[in-house]
C-alpha cells in the first residue's frame, strides 16, 4: 500500500496535485462543501479509479467540476434558466445536471453512460486555483468510502482513504459543509438533492417552484441521474435516530440543536443557527460516531439528533441525516 501524501494548500502543493492528476492519479481537494476526490474527468482508467478507491457502484454517476461558465458551456448544454442559476450561484455550492455536448470528451464513467452531466463551479480559492493550473474538468465525488459520512477535513479524508489514493491537500474545514445542492435541468427544473443553496433562492432566481424527486430505495435497481439519491447515505458506523428530545439509553450518544439541548455531547449549533450546523454536521457525525464505539459498556452505542427545523439550510440537513439513519442493505 503506498502511503498517501499530504500536500500544503501552497503553489507548489497545487503544482504538484495537478502533475499528479496530470498522470491519471487521485488527489482529495477542498471544496467549500466537502473535500472531493478528484481525478481527470476524460480520462478513463484515472476516473476508474475514483470508484475503486470509494468502493462506489459505477452506476452512480460524478459532478464534473470545472473553473468557470465557460468551460462548463463546452461539456453541457446550458438552457436559459441555467444559465440564470449560474450567473447567480457560480461560483458557488450548486450542481446543474444538463444535456451532455456531443465532443464533451467526458470519460463514459462519469455519466454513467447517461445523456446528461452534473457539472459545478466551487467557490473554495484551493479548489478554483487547482482547476486553473490543471486547465481540464475534474471529476470529484466526496472523497470518502462508499456511502460513509463525508468528509469536511483532510483528517477525515485521510481515516477513511488513506493509502488508497496518491494525495490529499490539507487546507483546513469546509466552509459550507454539507454537498452542493443538485438540481436537475434536462427538462422542467426538479430539486433532486438540497444542499448549500437553499431551495427558496433557486426558486426565487427562477421565478417558479422546482419539482422534487424521491430518494432512489433500492440500491441493486437504482438508476442515479447525480449523487446523492440513494435512500441510505453518508452513513456512520453507528445507528442514527432523529428527532430526539433527549437521550433515552446510558450508550446513547446525543447530537444536538439549539438551547434547550444543554446535556447534548454534541451540538451543530447552541445559538440554533443553520449555517454554523450545516458546517459542522459531518464533523460532528464522525465525533459522534467516534464515541459511540468508545463508549463504557463495550457495546456500539446509536446516535440521537435533535430536531432541525425544515427550513432553508435545514432542509439539506434534515435530509443528510434522513439518508444517515435510513435501513441499511
Amino acid at each position: 500500500m503506498t502511503p498517501t501524501q499530504t500536500l500544503p494548500a501552497t503553489p507548489q502543493g497545487l503544482a504538484l496535485a495537478a502533475h499528479l492528476l496530470r498522470a491519471g492519479q487521485q488527489v482529495a481537494i477542498p471544496t467549500e462543501t466537502v473535500y472531493g476526490l478528484a481525478a481527470d474527468a476524460c480520462n478513463d482508467r484515472a476516473v476508474a479509479g475514483i470508484f475503486a478507491a470509494k468502493n462506489r457502484p459505477a452506476f452512480n454517476p460524478l459532478i464534473v467540476h470545472v473553473s468557470d461558465v465557460a468551460t462548463a458551456r463546452k461539456i453541457a448544454v446550458m438552457t436559459p434558466e441555467a444559465e440564470a442559476l449560474a450567473a447567480q450561484f457560480w461560483p458557488g455550492p450548486l450542481t446543474l445536471v444538463l444535456p451532455i455536448q456531443p465532443d464533451a470528451g467526458l470519460s463514459a464513467l462519469v455519466t454513467a453512460g447517461l445523456g446528461s452531466v452534473a457539472v459545478r463551479v466551487p467557490a473554495h480559492p484551493v479548489a478554483h486555483a487547482l482547476l486553473a493550473q490543471f486547465g481540464g474538468p475534474l471529476a470529484a465525488p466526496s472523497a470518502n468510502p462508499s456511502g460513509q459520512i463525508s468528509p469536511t477535513r483532510s483528517e477525515h479524508v485521510l481515516a477513511g482513504l488513506s493509502g488508497r489514493i496518491a494525495a490529499v491537500i490539507a487546507a483546513g474545514p469546509c466552509t459550507v459543509g454539507v454537498e452542493s445542492t443538485i438540481v436537475e435541468m434536462t427538462g422542467p427544473a426538479r430539486l433532486l438533492r438540497p444542499g448549500g443553496i437553499a431551495i427558496e433562492a433557486i426558486e426565487s432566481c427562477l421565478g417558479h417552484a422546482l419539482l422534487t424527486a424521491a430518494p432512489l430505495e433500492d440500491a441493486a435497481t437504482a438508476r442515479p441521474t447525480a449523487p446523492g439519491q440513494l435512500a441510505s447515505h453518508y452513513a456512520p458506523g453507528a445507528a442514527v435516530r432523529l428527532e430526539a428530545q433527549a437521550r433515552q439509553g446510558a450508550d446513547d450518544i446525543w447530537l444536538g440543536f439549539g438551547t434547550e439541548c444543554a446535556g447534548a455531547d454534541l451540538n451543530l449549533s447552541p445559538t440554533g443557527d443553520l449555517v454554523e450546523a450545516a458546517a459542522n454536521l459531518f464533523d460532528m457525525l464522525h465525533q459522534a460516531d467516534a464515541l459511540a464505539q468508545r463508549n463504557n459498556t463495550g457495546t456500539l452505542g446509536q446516535i440521537v439528533v435533535a430536531p432541525i427545523p425544515e427550513i432553508g439550510l435545514g432542509r439539506a440537513i434534515n435530509d443528510r441525516l434522513r439518508r444517515a439513519a435510513a435501513p441499511r442493505g
